[in-house]
């Protein structure tokens, strides 16, 4: 089997996701970008967007609407006004639960070490990162923060090690 048909086989026949990570202002601010997308890269996930951006009122309200009546909600959407966040799409197999394994715990401080929240966080919500929770989720969250034309679609040739499939 050629190179082409094995890549095309190990896309072929498995479960393919995109997942959401938004580097927050804490994350951005202490210079913990580089580290962050070096994560998911080591695991083998290909990155398909990858923008630096200021989220505004209409984004927030729509991203956490389900703590919209919750007390600390404004303070939520000032922290993630605070700076500028780094919005990303990865592409990987099962990959919003590899990602969020990855990440760690939302509370930081129980955050397990060797993931992001583990390694870096100290706080919620300043926990460095966010990760779409669930598929569903995971797609709305990309039409959210991206446009069409700023995910892009290309070969990893990495697929054909990183996911070596079944003969």
């Amino acid at each position: 089997m050629d190179f082409n048909q094995q890549l095309k086989k190990v896309k072929g026949t498995m479960k393919f996701q995109r997942t959401v990570i938004l580097v927050k202002p804490d994350g951005v601010q202490r210079g913990l970008i580089g580290k962050v997308l070096t994560r998911f890269e080591d695991k083998g996930l290909k990155l398909v967007g990858l923008k630096l951006m200021n989220v505004d009122d209409v984004v927030l309200e729509s991203h956490y609407s389900h703590l919209k009546d919750k007390p600390f909600f404004q303070s939520i959407k000032d922290y993630m006004k605070s700076s500028p966040v780094v919005a990303m799409v990865w592409e990987g197999v099962e990959a919003v639960q590899t990602v969020r394994t990855i990440c760690g715990t939302t509370n930081s401080l129980e955050a397990t070490p060797g993931t992001i929240r583990g390694d870096f966080g100290m706080g919620k919500p300043a926990n460095i990162i966010h990760s779409s929770d669930s598929p569903e989720n995971a797609e709305a969250e990309i039409v959210r923060f991206f446009d069409a034309k700023e995910i892009y679609d290309y070969d990893k040739t990495e697929y054909m090690y990183v996911y070596w499939p079944d003969s």
